[in-house]
C-alpha cells in the first residue's frame, strides 16, 4: 500500500533540517510525524473573479485561485496546503487530477517518517511521468502542496509554528514589499500602497518602454524619494530590449529587476549583470532545488525567488535557501497566491537571515483574507506562533467560491 516502502515511518529515524546559519548555533529540533498511516488527501478548489483588472506582460489573471490539499492521518489530525495554479485558467482541474490520481493513490495507507522523505519518494515516483509528459511544473505544483501540508502536521504535531520548527531563532517580523503595481491604475495603487504603510514596490513592466518608465514615474511622485522601486517584467525582453531599458530604469532609482529576459537563460542574465550594474532577482519559474544551480554560479541573479507552492514545497526550498545562503545569495519567497500559501511563506521566510523582503500582493484577494491580519501599519508582517503554519480558514467565509468538482 503506498509507497511500497519508501515512505514507511522507520522507528529508529531522525531527521533534521534548517539554514547552514542554524546549523553554526544550537541544533534544530528534529522533525517527525505521527507513526500513524494517511487516511485521506482531500483536494479543494476555489476561485474569485479579481475586483480590478489584473494584467502581467504574457496574459491577465482572470481568476484568483488557492487550490488547497488537506492531509489527514488516522488519529485524526489534518494539515493543509496549498498549490500554485494561476496559469492558464484551466490549471486548476489539471491540478485536482494529478493530486487524487497521481499523488493520493501513493499517499493513502503510507507512513512518511518526515515531510522531506514524503517528498522526496513521490518526485522519485512522479517527476519521471512528468518528464515523459513534458510538464515537470503540475507535477512539483501538486507534491508542494502535499508537502506543506506534511510539514504543518508536523508542527502542529510538535506543538510549534513551523518557523521555530525551523529555526532555533525564528524572526517575528518581515519587511514586506507591495507587489502588483500597474500597469493600469498605477497612482491609486502605490497611494494605497502608502495607506498601507509599504516602504517598498515592484511595478509591472514590459508594456512598452514609454508607459513602462512612466508608471515607475508615477510611483516615485505618489510614494516619494526614500521608498524602494523594483520592477518585474515577467520574462518580457530580449537581451538588446532588456539592454536598452535597464540603464532607463536605474536613472529612475528602480533598485533591482525581476525576470527582465525571455527564457530567463542564466548566461544572458550574467551578461546583462555585467553589462548593466542593475541587480537582477528570478527563480519563480523553476522546479526543482537543482534547477537553481546555474543561478548560484553564475553572478547576474543576486536575488533567487523559488516559490514554495511551486518549487516542489517546503522541503525544497529549504535546499535552495540552503545553497543560497552557502552562496551569497539573497532569498526573498515569490507569492501571489492564497491564505494558506502566504502562512507557510512568512514561515518559512522568517527561518533565515537571507531573505530581506517578502512579497505582498495589494490586489484585493478574498482567499487570501485570512492571512491579511499579519500586515502591520508600518510596511512589515507578523509571523505567527500558533503551532503549524499558524493561521485557521473560515469555511463560511470561503464557502461562495469554492468549485464544485464532479
Amino acid at each position: 500500500m503506498g509507497l511500497s516502502g519508501d515512505l514507511q515511518h522507520a522507528p529508529d529515524a531522525v531527521h533534521q533540517t534548517g539554514s547552514p546559519a542554524d546549523q553554526a548555533g544550537p541544533p534544530v529540533d528534529t522533525v517527525r510525524l505521527p507513526d500513524v498511516p494517511v487516511a485521506d488527501v482531500r483536494c479543494r478548489v476555489f476561485r474569485a473573479r479579481p475586483a480590478e483588472r489584473i494584467a502581467m506582460s504574457f496574459a491577465p489573471l482572470t481568476h484568483r485561485v488557492m487550490v488547497l490539499v488537506e492531509v489527514e492521518l488516522a488519529d485524526g489530525s489534518v494539515g493543509v496546503g496549498e498549490s500554485w495554479a494561476n496559469y492558464p485558467s484551466w490549471a486548476w482541474r489539471e491540478r485536482v487530477a494529478t493530486i487524487r490520481e497521481g499523488v493520493a493513490p501513493l499517499l493513502l495507507g503510507a507512513r512518511p517518517a518526515d515531510p522531506a522523505d514524503a517528498q522526496r519518494a513521490l518526485m522519485a515516483k512522479l517527476g519521471p511521468l512528468g518528464r515523459q509528459w513534458g510538464a515537470p511544473g503540475p507535477i512539483h505544483q501538486a507534491v508542494s502542496a502535499v508537502d506543506i501540508a506534511l510539514w504543518d502536521l508536523a508542527a502542529r504535531h510538535a506543538g510549534r509554528s513551523l518557523a521555530s520548527l525551523l529555526s532555533t531563532h525564528p524572526r517575528t517580523e518581515l519587511p514586506v514589499y507591495g507587489s502588483s503595481l500597474g500597469p493600469d491604475g498605477v497612482a491609486e495603487t502605490a497611494a494605497h500602497c502608502g495607506a498601507l504603510g509599504l516602504t517598498a514596490v515592484k511595478v509591472k513592466v514590459g508594456f512598452g518602454r514609454d508607459r513602462d518608465l512612466d508608471n515607475v514615474r508615477t510611483a516615485r511622485r505618489v510614494l516619494g524619494d526614500k521608498a524602494q522601486i523594483f520592477a518585474d517584467a515577467n520574462q518580457a525582453w530580449s537581451l538588446p530590449e532588456a539592454l536598452r531599458m535597464l540603464p532607463a530604469l536605474a536613472d529612475l532609482g528602480v533598485a533591482w529587476v525581476e525576470e527582465p529576459l525571455a527564457g530567463d537563460r542564466p548566461e544572458e542574465l550574467d551578461e546583462l549583470g555585467a553589462r548593466t550594474g542593475m541587480p537582477l532577482a528570478t527563480g519563480e519559474n523553476l522546479y526543482g532545488a537543482a534547477a537553481f544551480t546555474p543561478y548560484l554560479r553564475g553572478s547576474g541573479v543576486t536575488i533567487l525567488q523559488p516559490d514554495l507552492t511551486k518549487v516542489g514545497g517546503i522541503s525544497e526550498y529549504l535546499t535552495v535557501l540552503a545553497a543560497a545562503e552557502a552562496a551569497g545569495k539573497t532569498v526573498n519567497p515569490h507569492l501571489y497566491n492564497g491564505a494558506i500559501a502566504t502562512a507557510a511563506t512568512v514561515q518559512v521566510a522568517a527561518s533565515s537571515q537571507a531573505t530581506s523582503l517578502v512579497e505582498w500582493d495589494v490586489r484585493s484577494n478574498p482567499l487570501r483574507r485570512a492571512a491579511d491580519e499579519f500586515l502591520t501599519a508600518h510596511g512589515t508582517v507578523t509571523v505567527p506562533h500558533r503551532p503549524g503554519l499558524g493561521i485557521d480558514l473560515d469555511p463560511d467565509q470561503l464557502e461562495p467560491y469554492e468549485e464544485q468538482q464532479s
